[in-house]
């Protein structure tokens, strides 16, 4: 705004409102960002207890897929294998955290019962057993997924909100605070010019 301007008292009021709401608003996107990082690190709790599990699970069934292999053989594992076709049916939906839809994974059918699993009589204790491990598996598969998305979507989120928040902290508030002191310097000369104009002009009367 240059010197020979001449502001107005309405200006001074409309920066004044404007430096109100990017206050309000610094503070709401604090809270959010604040609110956004505490989330991140309990699902980041969740997430490493997760794949932990996920390692112990699938362990657990390459162990019995072997002995199933090595009892069974390769070739009645496969036939097998290929005699089943149900798919478990997966739906995705999301759910709300502090604003960020994140996703929602649900499987129904996973987990089978002996007689459910489609193949029959041709199978033993050692295939089931792998079978239910693998299961057991797929389930956890499932929700790490779920779980390392919503991270994702939460770091972008805190970044996203992180950089709004350093914007009006240092570019946005700080720029309208100088306007505000000008303008405040500006109306204060006017107000002095004035005065002085005023008491030359009774000064002459």
């Amino acid at each position: 705004m240059a010197k020979d301007v001449k502001p107005t008292r309405s200006e001074l009021l409309k920066i004044k409102k404007q430096i109100k709401l990017a206050k309000s608003g610094y503070s709401l996107l604090k809270k959010k960002r604040d609110g956004l990082i505490l989330e991140f690190f309990e699902i980041l709790k969740k997430a490493k207890s997760l794949r932990q599990e996920l390692v112990e699970e699938y362990k657990i069934a390459l162990e019995k897929i072997n002995i199933a292999r090595a009892l069974e053989g390769d070739l009645k594992i496969k036939s097998i294998a290929m005699a089943i076709h149900d798919i478990p049916d997966v739906s995705l939906t999301t759910k709300n955290i502090m604003g960020v839809r994140v996703p929602k994974i649900e499987a129904a059918d996973i987990k089978k019962a002996f007689l459910e699993r489609g193949y029959g009589a041709y199978s033993s204790s050692s295939i089931d057993e792998a079978a239910s491990a693998y299961e057991k598996v797929v389930e956890k598969i499932m929700l790490a997924a779920e779980v390392e998305t919503s991270m994702r979507k939460l770091l972008n989120e805190i970044e996203k909100t992180k950089r709004r928040v350093n914007g009006l902290e240092f570019v946005v508030i700080p720029s309208l605070d100088k306007q505000k002191a000008f303008i405040q310097l500006r109306l204060e000369e006017m107000e002095r010019e004035n005065t002085f104009r005023m008491k030359r002009i009774k000064a002459k009367a």
